[in-house]
């Protein structure tokens, strides 16, 4: 299968990259600034129709995965042109062209399109985004529920994994680097997520594509917890200093944006229909684990 990624040299792109190559997929890796290690690189920009219309007559894909987004929810706030332009433009003209190619679209949202008041979302629930990137997102997945009749929307949450993504830590890893460094953390005890391990993500995501499943999923880790329970957790996983990490709230931090205060999934569908099934907290950073010590144990 000819599977185009965009956003192919980020946290997640770079990932469903690696495992659909894994899988003799002929990937197109597209990006803009960081040429990808994975697949058959194609530089383009999502915001320009043209150059994104090169890539696509060059890949022909009969699937697409969209990563590409601007992610930095601070920066949203602060550049709301850049963001509409990237997170709703861009998502505009993948919609159109994939459905110009015949693609089956995979779109990359997030559980931030959620106000953030009650926690374990589900697919039925009302997105009400507090924020711009979430609402970007948003329109996003309202484009492309409009321009295409078949697409699947798989909305995730935290995402970290074993590898940075061209000098971007993921907070995974901050906390790890902090802590292998003997040094004090503060990690907010009142923000509830559901994080999401990209491997684990990456095998959902291609299951998806593989079935050509519709719909909106919530492909996120299957555990709530607070990034204080995340970040003790990942210190009892590598056996590192808990007492390094230290209570703080949201309040005490200076964000540009507003976040949701618990904005975890219920993934129940998930579990219900995929066989690569949303991993509890402790599976996934078990893999972590073994993914940081054998970068090449990975296996579909």
């Amino acid at each position: 299968m000819k599977l185009l990624i965009t956003g192919a040299s980020g946290l997640l792109g770079s990932k469903l990259a690696k495992l659909a190559v894994s899988l003799s997929y002929e990937v197109y890796s597209c990006y803009l600034t960081h040429k990808p290690k994975h697949g058959i690189t194609v530089r383009a920009d999502v915001q320009d129709k043209i150059s994104l219309a090169k890539a696509f007559e060059e890949a022909k894909p009969e699937a697409v995965i969209h990563t590409a987004a601007l992610t930095d929810v601070d920066k949203c706030e602060q550049d709301k042109g850049l963001a509409w332009s990237v997170n709703v433009l861009g998502t505009r003209n993948v919609a159109e062209l994939s459905r110009e190619y015949g693609s089956f679209l995979v779109y990359i949202s997030t559980d931030y399109v959620f106000k953030g008041d009650r926690g374990m979302y589900s697919e039925s629930d009302s997105p009400e985004p507090i924020n711009y990137y979430g609402l970007t997102k948003l329109e996003g997945e309202k484009i492309v529920s409009h321009v295409l009749g078949e697409y699947c929307i798989a909305r995730s949450s935290v995402i970290y994994g074993s590898e940075p993504a061209f000098g971007k830590v993921n907070f995974a890893l901050w906390i790890l680097e902090r802590l292998r460094r003997g040094e004090q953390v503060n990690v907010v005890v009142d923000q509830w997520n559901s994080p999401t391990l990209n491997s684990n993500l990456a095998e959902m995501i291609i299951e998806a594509v593989d079935r050509k499943l519709t719909g909106t999923y919530h492909m996120a880790g299957a555990s709530r917890v607070s990034r204080y329970e995340f970040a003790k957790a990942l210190a009892e996983t590598f056996k590192l200093d808990s007492r390094l990490i230290k209570q703080t709230t949201m309040n005490s931090l200076k964000w540009t944006a507003k976040r949701p205060r618990d904005s975890s999934l219920n993934v129940g569908k998930a579990l219900k229909t995929l066989r690569r099934k949303p991993l509890e907290i402790g599976e996934a950073l078990e893999k972590l684990k073994t993914e940081l010590i054998h970068p090449r144990s990975e296996r579909y």
